[in-house]
């Protein structure tokens, strides 16, 4: 027990004195912000501004009316007034992105009267969709003028009304928070799962291809080596999560006092929402227990690939691609979880080991008991602690063997027979 816990040290102090270490656990949470809202940036200032030109001889669409309150300022309407013909031929040289000619006695139907808009190239959804909006809101206009509706009743009628889900057990519930969170855990989840998960693989082979593994197995049991290199490293990455935990904490109490207004308060509402609607220690504790399960549960298995293979990087592609699948897999069912969160596919997908560290994730911050019944997540952990236990002996057995074997490629039916061997 001893020399595990000295490996479990040598593995934990030796990765987090690193400089990437360092710079990963400030820049993780830096750069995850700037992927959200750089995202939306980058695609605020791409979008597309059309401007159409507008035959109308229908005598409908007047000055006036197009330039009425547009709800989406990036594109323009123009009212011209130039022949069909040359309009067809020159409209793109005239700085048109497309023309629209409005026959007389128009009764804007689908089908064959339907609105045509003639454009030289397709544009995308996120072009045309303001577009059709804006034409509708002017016919829209247009009928409730005909009808002698005032701006007053207009407002009225184009309001729906908002309708709520409110939660009889826990009314501070917020279905959008929890659909936030969902999506930000599972991710973490899938991302922790990866990178640590290859860590382990590859400092696995690093240390059997230099042959430091056959000087450390002559003391140590290749089983003790496994183990305490999957702690060490699992350590690492509960203590990364830690910090960052620690760092939303306490920027929260900082900006508590401070925040009086603009973007600064925006924010710590919506942080101060999340705080209220949600049970954090439930998720944190749930996030901890299902991360480190879920690691112990893949490193495993990545521990024995990377004892199993030589120097050739794509044995390593090849083996511990059905591994990376199954956690693709678990990725792919998160939308349609946080969509459902009690549908049959989030409840068996959350309870089975490979996807249940981050399904479970998903559904967790939507409720518990009444979202996730308390036998549900009881009978999930027992199987995750089942799983981690069994793959962590299968992949032993195969480490035993691979680790001091040189030369010979191996596949996953040889390393099925290696686990089962006495």
């Amino acid at each position: 027990m001893n020399k595990t816990l000295l490996i479990i040290k040598r593995e934990f102090l030796t990765r987090v004195r690193k400089k990437t270490f360092i710079i990963g656990t400030i820049l993780f949470p830096v750069l995850y912000l700037a992927l959200i809202f750089g995202t939306g940036y980058i695609a605020e200032k791409t979008k597309e501004e059309l401007n159409i030109a507008l035959i109308d001889k229908s005598n409908l669409f007047t000055p006036a009316l197009l330039q009425t309150k547009n709800d989406d300022t990036a594109n323009k309407i123009t009212l011209v007034d130039i022949p069909e013909e040359m309009l067809q031929e020159k409209f793109d040289s005239l700085g048109y992105d497309g023309f629209v000619i409005i026959p007389e006695n128009f009764k804007w139907r689908t089908g064959a009267d339907s609105l045509i808009i003639n454009t030289k190239k397709s544009f995308g959804i996120g072009a045309a969709r303001p577009i059709e909006k804006r034409f509708n809101q002017l016919w829209d206009k247009i009928k409730n003028d005909s009808l002698g509706i005032n701006t007053a009743n207009e407002e009225v009628l184009s309001k729906n009304t908002q309708m709520v889900f409110r939660n009889e057990e826990n009314k501070n519930a917020n279905a959008g928070t929890a659909t936030v969170i969902g999506y930000v855990c599972g991710f973490l989840m899938y991302l922790i799962l990866l990178l640590y998960g290859s860590q382990v693989m590859m400092g696995v082979t690093e240390e059997k291809t230099n042959r430091i593994a056959e000087v450390v197995v002559s003391s140590v049991k290749p089983f003790q080596l496994m183990l305490g290199k999957i702690i060490g490293i699992a350590m690492v990455a509960l203590t990364q999560f830690l910090i960052w935990i620690a760092c939303i904490f306490l920027i929260y109490n900082l900006t508590k006092t401070s925040a009086t207004g603009g973007t600064a308060a925006n924010v710590l509402s919506a942080v101060q929402t999340v705080f209220t609607t949600v049970n954090i220690p439930l998720v944190i504790g749930s996030f901890i227990f299902y991360m480190l399960g879920g690691f112990f549960f893949y490193s495993s298995l990545y521990a024995a690939i990377g004892s199993a293979i030589n120097e050739d990087m794509r044995e390593a592609q090849s083996l511990s691609f059905p591994i990376t699948m199954l956690v693709i897999f678990s990725i792919a069912l998160m939308s349609p979880v946080i969509s459902n969160p009690t549908s049959p596919v989030a409840v068996w997908a959350s309870i089975i080991p490979f996807s249940s560290p981050i399904v479970m994730m998903c559904r967790i911050p939507f409720g518990v008991p009444n979202t996730v019944p308390l036998w549900q997540l009881g009978l999930s952990m027992a199987l995750l602690i089942a799983g981690f236990i069994f793959t962590t002996w299968f992949a032993a057995k195969i480490y035993r063997t691979g680790i001091l074997m040189y030369g010979k490629k191996p596949s996953w039916g040889e390393m099925i027979k290696w686990a089962f061997r006495k």
